[in-house]
């Protein structure tokens, strides 16, 4: 058993003295140039104005999350569209199931839609 898994242990121990050896070559070799704008909490040289802790609206988080839903679910179609010919052979199966898809895509947006999801105030 520690045969088996010697390999995956050697390239966990030889990944991390790699890591290692980077933090402290860069740490060591890094150019170290401190000054006022440095050293401010942001580097593009203008003073933070407000708190740190502002709440966003959860509307952000809401669009954020379906835009991301429905991004990932298109990418879904890039298979479906490289494989079609060869997949149509078989029968109308692929088109129907992918008409499928769509309409629970085009439901999902409804929905989120006449819920108000979409709309910015």
């Amino acid at each position: 058993m520690v045969a088996e898994m010697f390999p995956i242990l050697l390239l966990l121990v030889v990944v991390m003295a790699m890591v290692a050896g980077m933090f402290v070559m860069t740490h060591m070799l890094g150019p170290r140039r401190p000054g006022d704008i440095k050293l401010s909490p942001y580097e593009s040289g203008m003073e933070p104005v407000g708190e740190p802790r502002t709440r966003f609206s959860i509307r952000f988080y809401i669009i954020a999350m379906l835009f991301v839903l429905f991004d990932i679910e298109v990418v879904f179609f890039y298979p479906w569209a490289v494989v079609y010919k060869k997949l149509l052979s078989q029968g109308a199966f692929i088109l129907i199931e992918m008409l499928v898809f769509i309409g629970l895509l085009f439901v999902g947006y409804m929905y989120a839609w006449k819920r108000g999801a979409l709309e910015w105030e």
